[in-house]
């Protein structure tokens, strides 16, 4: 018996804390993407908007709607956003346009701009700003493009593999991007030319649903259970074993700490990227994770599937 305790205490000072929000935002339709830029976070809904918060107060401070769509039936209905970014005064609102797999582009600088219609026949699963006038593209045929705002014209279109398209991550300054596609293959691309500058392959051997880019490290969420870390000058890393499919994942800015969903509860864990230990779970999240995004190395936000955005602190 004495063992067993001993035992039994050995594993409960080794656990991992767990945490719950610290607060909560609703937002008005179920949250598709999210995005912080210091300031604010951006949340794109299903509900055809987009809804951006001042992180200090949690108060709404914009909200930008875009028009309706015709459903393959021919009911109207709301556009779904699928991928949002803050930019200064502008904003990017990517949506599905409801005809033909097809995706309407807006940006938002006061007034709302149409960059494409359905019209364009562009299959745009994601897209972020570069800068002022140029928005990195992410095909559903795992193509990358650079497009030109000004002149609605794709400065390159490149294909990386012949893979469906998952996911893409910049890293800080916007030089990089590391794309990723169903079979588990990263690419990390030039932001500038469309170049892939490194290959990243070994650890993940199916659809890698999300990706992250910071400090010169990579995470990758995958279908096969196994949350990959690259180191992306090397292109060597290793993985941490997950429970379920992971859906989605995120680095600290520093990159020493990284966000996991890992288990059917949809349960956030985070690890030390060096030792791969477990320092924390945070519970509390009701529907698949879409979003992780650190503040910075103790404070982070989340969504799911549904209406209510999290917000997390480590310290407490």
């Amino acid at each position: 018996m004495r063992v067993f305790l001993l035992m039994l205490l050995g594993v409960v000072l080794w656990a991992a804390p767990v945490f719950t929000p610290v607060h909560t935002l609703e937002v008005n339709g179920t949250a598709k993407d999210m995005v912080f830029d210091g300031k604010t976070l951006t949340i794109a809904t299903d509900a055809g908007h987009i809804e951006a918060y001042d992180v200090e107060t949690y108060q709404k401070i914009k909200e930008i709607s875009i028009p309706d769509v015709k459903d393959f039936m021919g009911d109207i209905m709301p556009a779904r956003v699928m991928s949002t970014d803050h930019l200064g005064n502008r904003y990017l609102l990517l949506s599905d346009s409801g005809i033909g797999g097809y995706s309407n582009l807006y940006v938002y600088d006061g007034t709302l701009k149409q960059i494409y219609s359905h019209k364009d026949k562009k299959a745009i699963i994601k897209a972020r700003f570069i800068d002022a006038h140029h928005i990195l593209l992410g095909y559903l045929s795992d193509e990358a493009a650079l497009l030109d705002t000004e002149t609605k014209k794709e400065r390159y279109r490149v294909q990386l593999s012949e893979s469906k398209f998952s996911d893409f991550a910049l890293n800080e300054d916007k030089t990089q991007a590391v794309f990723s596609c169903e079979s588990g293959v990263l690419s990390i691309v030039d932001v500038q030319t469309g170049k892939i500058r490194k290959t990243l392959e070994g650890l993940n051997v199916d659809n890698v649903y999300k990706v992250d880019y910071k400090n010169g490290m990579v995470a990758a969420a995958g279908q096969d259970r196994r949350g990959a870390l690259y180191d992306a000058a090397t292109g060597k890393g290793s993985y941490i074993q997950g429970h379920f499919l992971i859906y989605a994942t995120a680095l600290s800015p520093s990159a020493r700490k990284v966000a996991f969903a890992m288990d059917e509860n949809n349960d956030i864990f985070i690890f030390n990227t060096m030792t791969k230990s477990k320092l924390a779970v945070l519970k509390g999240q009701k529907s698949t994770l879409n979003v992780i995004i650190f503040k910075d190395e103790t404070h982070l936000f989340s969504a799911s599937d549904d209406n209510t955005i999290m917000v997390w602190d480590l310290t407490k």
